[in-house]
């Protein structure tokens, strides 16, 4: 069975710069696949390659078993896209919306109809078929569009930041949403910063600087040898005073990094540093009554050393 989505060292270049760098992936049919890295470092321009919304400056990509830049038109049939900024015409109904791009996508009459009444079913938009797409809130703008992608029948749904700017219990009720899709047979692409996100997906990969550092299910990417150096662990803090304690936890010996992370440090330390000396330095620096304990790495953690490592090699030989 061919892959979703792969991409064999595809290279993006506008000029002398380079947006996205010799990047090699691979998307199962129906995984929830997370596109992550920071701002500006290559993930919406590898979308939009993708999409055929740009052309490849070197390497290949398929989509669905397609060339990206010898079938584009058949990759656009194929699949959806969906913006971190809603799209959707505000001044058009709900359903007004769903039938505009109905047409768009080419549906007609009775296909039409059926088409925009599984969306309606499948995302829960019925009670809001004629209320205007601008009073909706960020939660239900997101599942309209989202329905307004689905209403051809993709194979393969893009989403670019789909939950950026909607509260918590809106951005778990899409993600319920789109798992519920991905057992139907839909493969998603999805962009996002939350890394609560990122462990709900299948496998993951991580864009920095224009290049792939990083990819694999959330679990293996906890693994990784850059995550768990030798000859150290991963600790959690607990401490009254959390910024005083950061400072001073960041100088003890021993201590290789350390960060908030909620009410509490995770720092990386010297497994020759034991709990209770580590306790003893920060008892000496005036903090009383700290606890430590050993932990696992999280998604966070990860990316966190991953980056860290990559920045320091980038300076090493002048980026």
């Amino acid at each position: 069975m061919s892959a979703a989505i792969e991409t064999r060292e595809v290279t993006k270049r506008f000029g002398a710069l380079t947006a996205v760098n010799e990047v090699s992936i691979r998307v199962e049919q129906g995984d929830v696949f997370g596109f992550l890295g920071p701002n500006g470092s290559g993930k919406t321009t590898l979308i939009k390659m993708l999409t055929g919304l740009l052309p490849v400056t070197s390497g290949e990509a398929f989509v669905d078993g397609l060339n990206v830049m010898s079938d584009p038109e058949q990759v656009r049939r194929r699949i959806g896209y969906m913006s971190q900024q809603f799209s959707l015409y505000t001044d058009l109904t709900v359903l007004e919306n769903l039938r505009f791009y109905g047409r768009v996508y080419g549906l007609r009459n009775q296909e039409l109809r059926e088409r925009i009444g599984a969306v309606l079913a499948i995302n829960h938009l019925e009670p809001y078929r004629d209320v205007l797409s601008a009073r909706l809130s960020g939660g239900w703008k997101q599942r309209l569009a989202l329905g307004c992608a689905l209403l051809h029948e993709p194979r393969i749904l893009f989403l670019d930041e789909p939950t950026a700017g909607i509260d918590p219990v809106a951005r778990r009720e899409l993600w319920d949403l789109l798992f519920d899709l991905s057992s139907r047979g839909i493969t998603f692409f999805v962009t996002t910063h939350y890394m609560d996100e990122a462990e709900r997906c299948n496998r993951l990969a991580y864009i920095y600087n224009s290049r792939l550092i990083a990819f694999g299910s959330p679990g293996e990417i906890k693994k990784l040898k850059e995550v768990n150096p030798a000859g150290a662990r991963r600790v959690e803090i607990t401490c009254s005073d959390l910024m005083r304690a950061l400072r001073t936890t960041a100088q003890i010996d021993g201590v290789r990094s350390a960060t908030a992370f909620g009410q509490n440090l995770h720092a990386l330390a010297d497994d020759a540093l034991s709990d209770g000396a580590l306790i003893a330095a920060l008892e000496a620096h005036g903090l009383p009554g700290a606890s430590v304990r050993t932990i696992s790495p999280t998604l966070e953690d990860a990316f966190v050393a991953i980056t860290n490592q990559h920045r320091a090699a980038l300076e090493t030989f002048g980026g």
